[in-house]
C-alpha cells in the first residue's frame, strides 16, 4: 500500500471514529438529555468555568477570593485548570453560554472526540490497522466508568484521559525515533496540568509502562531513556500547578498521609470478568451499598468473546512490542483492587477507565495483527462459552437482574453472529463497522436504564432564567442547609416525581458553585480541598451544605472579640433552609438581626439580615480591632492595606482565612501573625504605633520553587529537542515490526 493510500485510509477511519463518538452522544442524549450535566458537573465544574471566565474577561487572574471562603483559593483548588491552555479557552468561552447543559455537553463532546483520536493514534502506533483502531477509539469513551462518571460528572477525568492517550501515542513514536519530544511534552502538560491529580498519576503509570515496554521491545535503553527524560521535563513544569496544594495541605481537609484499605470503592478483580455484558452490576462496597446500580465495569460487548478469534501462537511474535500495553493494563487492574486510599488518592474504582483503555487497545491491536477465522466454528463455540461465563458471573453479582442479563446475552450473541458473518463474507472492515455502530445504541440503552443518573441534582440549566427567579441578594451570603441526596431519600418536599430535586428548590437555595452563575457572593461553595478549621466551626461539607448545629455555632460569641462567627466573617445575610430549620422564622432573631421577607420564597427559606445594613463593604476586610485604630486604605482579593495606630498595643482580625502564603508587613517590615479560631488572620500591633502602614498580602506558596522547577523542565525539553534535531540529520533506525502508518497520522492529525 503506497503512502497516499495509507494516509487516506487513516483519515477515513479517523473520521469514522469521530462520527461514531458523535452518534454515541446523540444516543445518550435521547436517553437522558441531562446525562452530561450531572452531579459535580452541575454543582462544581461548569459553574466554575463561568465564574473563572468572567474573572479572566475582567483582567483578573484567579488566585484567592476571601469572601468565597471554603472554595475561594483557586490555586490550591486546582480544578479551575487556570494553567491548562485548552481548559483556559473553555473558561473564556463559558460566560457566553446561558444554557449550562449545552455548554457542558459541547465541552465534553469536544474532549471525547480528542480522546477518540488519541486512542486511534495509540492503536496505530502499535501496528493496528485503522479499522480496528477506530473500533477501540469509539468504544472507549462509552465504557462503563467513563460513560457514567468521567463523562457524566467528573469532567476533568475525561479531559485528562483525552490528553493522556495522545501523550501515549506520541511517547511511543518518540521512543522509536519517529518524532520529537515536543508533542509528548505538550500532551503530558495538558494531562497533568488540568489540575486533577488522577490523570497526572495515571500519566505516570502510562509513561512507566511504555518506558519498560519499549526497553523490552527495542532491547536497548536509548528510546526509553529519551521518553523518561521528556516525561520528567513535563512533570517539572507541572510542579508549579500542584505545589500550592501540597504546601497548603496541613490546613485542609485533605491532609491525610495514611494508606488504608477499608474496601470502600475498591473493585475485586473478578468483577472485571463482567466487562462484556452491558447490563452487569458489579458487587463492591460503595455509596449505594453492595450492588452498584451502574455498569461501571463494562468495557465493550465484543472484548471478551473476541479473545477466541486471536491466533495466540502467532501473537507471541508481537509480545515484546505490545508488552507496554499489557503492563499498563496490569497496573490498572492491580490498583482497582486497593488500597482504598493512598493519602489524598481515594476510591481506586476511578482507575477503571485505565483498565478499559489498556484492554481495548491491547485486544483490538491483537485482533488487527493476529485475528483469524480459521476453525471459526470451534472459535465461535469458545466465544459462546465465554458469554455463558459472563452471564453466570453477572447473575452471581446481581441475581435480581437475571431477566435483564438474559436479554443482554441475547443481544451480545446476535451482534457477535452478525459481526462474524460479515467478517467471513464482507471482510474485516464491514465487521469493524458493525462493532462501531453497535456502541451508540448500547450506550443509549445503558443510560436509559439509569435515568435519572443516581447522583443527579437537577439544577436548572438556564442560568439567566434561574437568576431572574432567584432572590436578589446583595453583599455576602451564608447559606445553612443540608440537601438529601438522591437516591433512597424520603423527602417528598424536595424530590420531583422521583426524578431529582424539585426545580422550585433552586429558586431560593443554591448548591456547590451554583451561586457563581447567579453573580452572587456566597460563603458556601464546592471544594475538593476545604479549610479544616472553617469546616469544623460551621460543620460545612465539600458541597457547601451544613449540619443543623451550624445555626447555633454561627451566632455563638467568640470571647476575646465579643463577636459571633458571622460577624468575624463579615456576613451580610444568613439564609436557612426550612427543611432543616422548620418554622425557624417564628422564633426571635439573633441580636442585631431581623427576619427579612422575600415573597414567593418563604416555603423554602428563612432569611436573616442585619439591622444596620451591609457590613462586608465597610472598612475593607477588617472584622475586629482591640486597642487599635484601623482604617482600610486599599483592598484587592490578594491584599489588604490598612493605616493603623495603637498607643498601648492591640490587634486586628481580618475576614480572611489564614491560608499559607499570607505575608504581613508593618511599615515595610515583616511581622508575624496568628489565626483566631485557627482560621482568621490576626495581627498584633505594637505599642506606640502611629499612622503606620499595615499590609496583608497573599502569594501562592511555593511559587518560587515551581518557577525554578518549570525553568529546569523547559531547559531539559530544549536539550532534548536539540538532540532530536541532530539525530534527524542521520538516517532513521529501521523498525522491524511496526507498519508505516504512524508518521502519516502525526502529519495529518496532530
Amino acid at each position: 500500500m503506497d503512502h497516499e493510500t495509507t494516509r487516506a485510509q487513516n483519515l477515513r477511519w479517523a473520521a469514522v471514529s469521530l462520527v461514531g463518538v458523535t452518534l454515541g452522544y446523540a444516543a445518550v442524549l435521547l436517553a437522558n438529555i441531562r446525562h452530561f450535566y450531572t452531579d459535580d458537573s452541575e454543582l462544581q465544574y461548569v459553574p466554575l468555568w463561568v465564574h473563572v471566565g468572567k474573572m479572566l474577561r475582567e483582567g483578573t487572574f484567579p488566585t484567592i477570593v476571601p469572601e468565597e471562603w471554603q472554595a475561594g483559593n483557586y490555586l490550591v483548588e486546582g480544578q479551575s485548570s487556570i494553567f491548562n491552555p485548552p481548559q483556559f479557552l473553555i473558561n473564556l468561552l463559558a460566560p457566553s453560554f446561558s444554557n449550562l447543559l449545552l455548554l457542558a455537553t459541547l465541552a465534553k463532546l469536544l474532549y471525547s472526540l480528542i480522546l477518540a483520536l488519541g486512542v486511534f493514534r495509540v492503536c496505530l502506533n502499535y501496528g493496528a490497522r485503522p479499522q480496528w483502531a477506530a473500533v477501540a477509539a469509539v468504544a472507549f469513551p462509552f465504557s462503563g466508568w467513563m460513560l457514567f462518571f468521567d463523562q457524566a460528572t467528573w469532567v476533568l477525568g475525561l479531559a485528562g484521559t483525552a490528553w493522556l492517550t495522545h501523550a501515549w501515542a506520541s511517547g511511543v513514536r518518540y521512543a522509536r525515533g519517529h518524532s520529537g519530544p515536543i508533542p509528548v511534552f505538550t500532551f503530558l502538560f495538558f494531562a497533568i496540568g488540568c489540575g486533577y491529580i488522577w490523570p497526572g498519576i495515571e500519566s505516570a503509570l502510562m509513561i512507566a509502562s511504555v518506558v519498560v515496554g519499549e526497553w523490552i521491545y527495542q532491547r536497548h535503553w536509548k528510546g526509553s531513556a529519551k521518553l523518561a527524560a521528556v516525561a520528567t521535563s513535563a512533570a517539572l513544569v507541572c510542579v508549579i500547578i500542584y505545589i500550592a496544594g501540597v504546601m497548603t495541605a496541613p490546613v485542609t481537609l485533605r491532609r491525610s498521609h495514611t494508606i488504608i484499605n477499608d474496601g470502600q470503592m475498591t473493585i475485586p478483580w473478578s468483577e472485571s470478568l463482567n466487562a462484556s455484558l452491558p447490563t452487569t452490576h458489579p458487587t463492591f462496597s460503595s455509596w449505594f451499598g453492595i450492588i452498584f446500580p451502574l455498569p461501571v465495569v463494562y468495557i465493550a460487548w465484543f472484548l471478551i468473546p473476541a479473545l477466541a478469534f486471536i491466533d495466540w501462537k502467532r501473537a507471541r511474535e508481537g509480545a515484546r512490542e505490545l508488552c507496554g500495553i499489557a503492563i499498563f493494563a496490569g497496573l490498572a487492574l492491580t490498583w482497582t483492587a486497593g488500597p482504598a486510599a493512598i493519602g489524598v488518592l481515594r476510591w481506586p474504582v476511578r482507575v477503571l477507565p485505565m483498565l478499559a483503555l489498556g484492554a481495548l487497545i491491547l485486544v483490538c491491536t491483537l485482533l488487527s495483527r493476529y485475528g483469524t477465522l480459521a476453525a471459526w466454528r470451534t472459535r465461535a463455540s469458545v466465544a459462546g462459552g465465554l458469554i455463558v461465563f459472563l452471564f453466570i458471573r453477572s447473575i452471581a453479582s446481581a441475581p435480581r437482574d437475571w431477566l435483564l442479563h438474559t436479554g443482554s446475552v441475547a443481544v451480545v450473541v446476535a451482534l457477535g453472529l452478525v459481526a462474524l458473518w460479515l467478517a467471513r463474507t464482507r471482510g474485516t472492515a464491514a465487521a469493524c463497522l458493525v462493532l462501531i455502530l453497535s456502541v451508540a445504541p448500547i450506550a443509549g440503552f445503558q443510560v436509559s436504564q439509569a435515568n435519572p443518573h443516581p447522583l443527579a441534582f437537577g439544577v436548572p440549566a438556564n442560568r439567566t432564567e434561574l437568576a431572574a427567579q432567584f432572590p436578589h441578594f446583595t453583599g455576602t451570603t451564608l447559606q445553612l442547609s443540608q440537601v438529601p441526596r438522591v437516591p433512597g431519600v424520603n423527602a417528598d418536599a424536595l424530590h420531583h416525581k422521583g426524578r431529582g430535586i424539585d426545580p422550585a428548590y433552586f429558586q431560593s437555595l443554591t448548591l456547590g458553585n451554583v451561586p457563581m452563575t447567579l453573580d452572587q457572593t456566597y460563603a458556601n461553595g464546592y471544594t475538593p480541598v476545604g479549610y479544616a478549621a472553617m469546616a469544623f466551626h460551621l460543620c460545612m461539607k465539600w458541597d457547601g451544605t451544613t449540619c443543623p448545629e451550624a445555626y447555633r455555632w454561627a451566632f455563638t460569641v467568640e470571647p476575646s472579640t465579643g463577636k459571633t462567627l458571622v460577624d468575624l466573617m463579615k456576613i451580610d445575610r444568613v439564609v436557612l433552609h426550612k427543611l432543616q430549620y422548620p418554622n425557624v422564622d417564628t422564633t426571635p432573631a439573633p441580636a442585631g438581626w431581623h427576619w427579612a421577607k422575600y415573597p414567593g420564597h418563604e416555603a423554602f427559606i428563612a432569611v436573616l439580615e442585619r439591622n444596620d445594613g451591609l457590613i462586608s463593604t465597610r472598612n475593607g476586610r477588617i472584622s475586629d480591632t482591640q486597642g487599635v485604630t484601623a482604617q482600610s486604605t486599599g483592598e484587592t482579593d490578594d491584599t489588604s492595606s490598612v493605616r493603623v495606630s495603637s498607643a498601648s498595643g492591640g490587634r486586628i482580625v481580618f475576614a480572611r482565612l489564614d491560608w499559607p502564603g499570607y505575608h504581613i508587613t508593618l511599615n515595610g517590615k515583616v511581622v508575624p501573625h496568628t489565626a483566631l479560631l485557627d482560621q482568621f488572620i490576626t495581627v498584633n500591633i505594637p505599642a506606640g504605633t502611629k499612622n503606620a502602614d499595615l499590609e496583608v498580602s497573599y502569594e501562592f506558596p511555593g511559587w518560587k520553587i515551581g518557577a525554578v522547577s518549570a525553568a529546569v523542565g523547559l531547559f531539559g525539553l530544549a536539550i532534548l529537542q536539540m538532540l532530536h534535531i541532530r539525530s534527524r540529520r542521520r538516517p532513521e533506525p529501521a523498525d522491524p515490526v511496526i507498519v508505516p502508518v504512524e508518521r502519516e497520522l502525526e502529519e495529518t492529525l496532530v
